[in-house]
């Protein structure tokens, strides 16, 4: 079995271009880099390095084994690492942004799951836009934002996002309304509600209206906004009234609405995409061991609630 030492003098060679350097560079004897590399060879059955006076280089067999290495190495690394930095950890505190329907659905799991690992989550509710600036200028370690396909959030470099769930968007109906009786709703369908008077969010930047709008102005129509709010409870109290109409996450969908029709759109531009974004520390674009605990506790409530989505279905 291969030795990662072999696999170090291996990758130290290809960078100084000698065995004596490597044996520098590793802070070992020159006879116990030639020992680890005699010993990949007779693994192999093949040389991996071509000697001569002016130092020493790879074979191809050679770079074949180092792009390997390379890997192996940088997850052993990792491992070492991340063991290390949990094993420190104590109890850590992490400011955490997100927004309201998100947290409603998995903030209980989330909070359990990463407090079993001993760190604890600030919790702080804000709509896209200020969660986006608060990640920017460092006021939050993470944060649950959304956007949809083609609309990139406006992150500085040093932000990474890593996407959680899907979330398909829903057309919001009135009992009785001539769409209403549609199991499914196409681009067409809804393209045919030009007359109607809509409900958008606050924000007049929300990525879930723009997609709405720029559907409607691709073929020359200008919405007629009746309403602007944040409260999906007020969007649907409208339709109900018969007021409006509108698009609605369904992970904002958890209880039924008296005189109220849902119906998915069929189509793949309407999904809210769900991120995670996190500034990477020291330069790495890797964030901290907490951190990556957050993201996968995230994850796995996400894919908790939609088990038990499709169950109850």
């Amino acid at each position: 079995m291969a030795d990662l030492r072999q696999f170090e003098a291996l990758r130290a060679v290809h960078a100084e271009g000698s065995v004596t350097a490597a044996a520098r560079r590793l802070g070992w004897g020159q006879p116990t880099v030639d020992y680890h590399l005699k010993n990949l060879e007779r693994l192999v059955g093949s040389p991996v390095l071509v000697r001569s006076p002016r130092g020493s280089r790879l074979t191809p067999v050679g770079m074949l084994l180092l792009e390997r290495a390379q890997e192996i190495l940088t997850l052993s690394e990792r491992a070492i690492g991340d063991a290390r930095e949990f094993s420190q950890l104590g109890r850590v505190r992490l400011r955490f942004g997100t927004f309201a329907t998100a947290a409603a659905s998995i903030l209980p799991f989330v909070a359990a799951r990463v407090g079993d690992l001993g760190i604890e989550i600030d919790t702080t509710f804000e709509e896209v836009p200020a969660l986006v600036d608060g990640i920017n200028r460092g006021a939050f370690d993470a944060a649950l934002v959304y956007t949809v396909p083609g609309y990139e959030l406006p992150f500085r470099p040093n932000v990474e996002t890593m996407e959680v769930y899907r979330d398909p968007l829903m057309l919001a109906l009135p009992v009785g309304h001539p769409l209403a009786s549609r199991t499914s709703i196409d681009l067409a369908a809804v393209l045919s509600l030009r007359d109607e008077r809509w409900v958008f969010a606050t924000s007049a930047d929300d990525a879930m209206d723009r997609i709405v709008a720029d559907a409607f102005a691709a073929y020359g129509h200008v919405l007629d906004v009746a309403i602007r709010t944040d409260d999906f409870q007020v969007l649907l109290g409208m339709t109900a009234a018969r007021m409006v109409v509108g698009i609605i996450p369904s992970l904002a969908t958890t209880a039924a609405h008296p005189g109220i029709v849902l119906r998915p759109i069929q189509d793949p531009s309407f999904v809210r995409s769900i991120l995670v974004a996190t500034a990477a520390e020291d330069g790495s674009r890797r964030p901290s061991s907490a951190v990556r605990h957050l993201v996968a506790a995230v994850r796995d409530g996400f894919a908790a609630r939609a088990g038990g989505a499709a169950a109850e279905r």
